[in-house]
């Protein structure tokens, strides 16, 4: 696109706390990240919550017509409903009228509207959900799949490890990432069929930093930057993981001192507390990057409220930012190029 501000679609209808949290969300990141908004949804609505915040009239509408529920089969409804929110936020990345989509409906329903609507990067089997946890040692790591696939095969996860490499170096930061496959124990020799044949064909790709198996206890070790498995076992993890970070977080609360001494301890504990918050609250990440698509696409919790909402948003602007797209689907043309010749 011509400007140089990344512009983003927000579906606001999309997720349990729409329209209010999710335009709270993008209100705060249009001020404090830079990047240009536009509203997919019910134009009334949308307008009602500008006004709340004094912003009526400062945020680009786009009119939608309904969302893709949850209980509805993703296909179905996005087909059923074409003017959906989903669909029409798809179709302005589509269009070059936006340069990403953040939504916390559906998940499946987004993932669906990306594949009719952007399609699949070209050498891209199918897409991947990745997911950014915190370490014992401050650095991330990178997981995926979270939830795309429920179902994978070993040359999945080999594409998947290649572009969660991609978003470790450039987004993440990591000079050099380490690939680790989750599996059941560190031989080589652990684990099923699916297991057994991605190690192979990871230790044989030199494009791929693997190092080898990580088991549970390693995702959180920072001992890997890069960590693939398949959907099924990387939703698990995710919502487990999920869960440990909300109880550490109430168990924090229900352990602080009470009354006065409780006041002038939680004073003092403040920046500490604030920094474990950020460390291991799933909402200061937002939400994961959809892998594998011509366009990128932020799938944010359903339960998402504005702080992780603007965190989704920042995932998006890094990603637009850092040319994740750019360099998925330049890796994979000359891999193509390679096996073709």
């Amino acid at each position: 696109m011509a400007s140089n501000r990344a512009k983003i679609a927000i579906d606001a209808l999309g997720g349990d706390n729409a329209p209010e949290e999710i335009v709270a969300g993008a209100i705060k990141a249009a001020e404090e990240l830079g990047v240009e908004i536009i509203l997919v949804g019910d134009r009334l609505a949308i307008e009602n919550c500008l006004k709340k915040h004094g912003q009526s009239g400062k945020l680009e509408i786009v009119e939608a017509e309904g969302v893709v529920e949850m209980h509805e089969e993703p296909l179905v409804g996005i087909r059923r409903k074409p003017k959906a929110s989903i669909n029409v936020a798809m179709n302005l990345v589509k269009e070059g009228r936006a340069d990403a989509v953040v939504s916390a409906g559906h998940s499946g329903a987004a993932m669906a509207a990306a594949l009719l609507r952007l399609g699949r990067i070209k050498g891209i089997d199918r897409p991947a959900i990745g997911a950014v946890f915190p370490t014992l040692v401050g650095k991330p790591v990178i997981v995926l799949d979270v939830g795309a696939n429920v179902d994978s095969k070993p040359k999945y996860l080999e594409q998947f490890a290649l572009m969660g490499t991609i978003y470790s170096k450039y987004v993440l930061g990591t000079a050099e990432p380490k690939v680790g496959l989750l599996n059941i124990g560190e031989e080589p020799s652990k684990g099923d069929e699916l297991a057994l044949r991605t190690h192979e064909l990871l230790t044989e790709n030199p494009a791929i930093p693997f190092v080898g198996n990580a088991e549970g206890r390693d995702v959180l070790s920072g001992n890997f930057d890069v960590i693939v498995c398949d959907g099924f076992v990387g939703n698990v993890l995710l919502k487990f993981a999920e869960a440990v970070g909300e109880i550490m977080l109430q168990i924090l609360k229900e352990e602080l001192p009470r009354g006065i001494k409780g006041k002038i301890g939680t004073a003092i504990l403040k920046p500490n507390l604030k920094r474990i918050k950020q460390r291991i609250d799933h909402a200061e990440h937002g939400g994961g990057l959809l892998f594998g698509v011509n366009g990128v696409c932020i799938i944010s919790h359903g339960s998402s409220q504005a702080p992780s909402i603007f965190s989704a948003i920042r995932l998006a602007k890094e990603a637009i930012d850092n040319q994740v797209l750019e360099r998925i689907q330049s890796y994979s043309k000359e891999t193509i190029t390679t096996v073709e010749s």
